[in-house]
């Protein structure tokens, strides 16, 4: 039987790996120490002599060259949680580490998130959440709510999150655009999605969402301009990252565009300083990065691990494994 250990954040350790999954693991590989985080490994590397695949998740630890040396047996690991930037090292690529990653099953909930607030949004949901808490009463409905019926719908990137977006978006006849230098228009045909400028996706949306992942190429892409050129009454909804917006820019422009909704899961700095205009603005929600994997919804990164563990023992090709060429893009 193969050898494993879990070493992660304990805090979200039972969430990550429930007891289901954890009972189907020990049937799989022997595990002979209790589950730790990093600090409590790094007193101790000597436990890793045997250990060939590592079970990690969010807090997992950096594999360095301190480490491997530790660790001669190590082949595999197994990161249920998104981005691996923080584990992966060119020491462990030199090695030939194999990692495999939930980033796909942590996207999930980004994109159901993402969703309900397209369809939120498109009722005027929260304009109406916040005349009715300044009114003390309920407003007229508009005769200009959009609704979801033949409404446009633009994505910043198809991204793992973005694609995740465009499948739950398809029982809900939108026009989807989507934005992504990456996607063939061939692509684009297949996956049923327009394609067109960053430009036109603010001005032909009505509702942008962002999926881009934070690169040095992509900090500070989207710009006042952008949120300038949005149609009246149109949402922006942002659960990528902070940093990719400009966000003095975006503030000038929603404190004089209040007919804009944003929807930010994600700030820069995160979450906002205190006394950031964020907080006061009417057309402006605030939720804390919750879109992710929260709660039970933690499990199925683990789960997925779990089936990749079934595929590693089995010498199958893996589902979810991130190649030292894909892991330099991302990073």
């Amino acid at each position: 039987m193969k050898k494993a250990m879990y070493v992660m954040d304990q805090r979200s350790f039972d969430l990550v790996y429930p007891k289901f999954v954890r009972e189907e693991i020990g049937e799989l590989v022997d595990i002979e120490v209790e589950p730790m985080n990093k600090e409590q490994l790094l007193n101790d590397l000597s436990i890793l002599e045997e250990v060939e695949i590592l079970l990690t998740g969010w807090g997992g630890p950096t594999l360095d060259e301190r480490l491997l040396e530790h660790a001669p047996n190590l082949k595999a690991v197994l990161y249920a949680a998104g981005s691996i930037k923080s584990i992966a090292t060119d020491a462990a690529w030199e090695r030939g580490i194999l990692f495999t990653t939930a980033v796909t099953a942590n996207g999930r909930p980004v994109a159901e998130f993402t969703l309900s607030q397209i369809l939120f949004c498109l009722k005027n949901g929260w304009q109406f959440v916040r005349d009715i808490r300044s009114l003390e009463r309920y407003p007229a409905k508009p005769f200009e709510i959009k609704g979801a019926y033949r409404s446009t719908v633009g994505l910043i990137s198809l991204s793992t999150v973005g694609r995740h977006t465009l499948e739950l978006l398809k029982p809900f006849d939108m026009d989807v655009l989507a934005f992504d230098p990456f996607v063939t228009e061939e692509e684009a045909n297949r996956l049923g999605v327009t394609m067109c400028s960053l430009e036109d996706i603010f001005r032909k949306a009505d509702i942008v969402s962002l999926h881009t992942p934070l690169l040095k190429e992509t900090i500070g892409m989207i710009t006042g301009d952008h949120f300038s050129l949005m149609k009246n009454g149109a949402s922006f909804i942002n659960t990528a990252r902070g940093a990719i917006v400009r966000e003095k820019e975006m503030i000038e422009v929603l404190r004089d565009r209040i007919d804009i909704t944003a929807v930010l899961d994600v700030t820069d700095p995160e979450p906002p300083e205190q006394g950031s205009e964020l907080y006061q603005m009417a057309n402006v929600v605030l939720t804390p990065h919750l879109a992710g994997s929260e709660g039970e919804e933690c499990g199925r990164m683990g789960a997925y691990m779990l089936e990749e563990l079934k595929r590693y023992i089995n010498e199958e090709p893996l589902q979810w494994s991130v190649s030292k060429e894909q892991f330099q893009k991302m990073a």
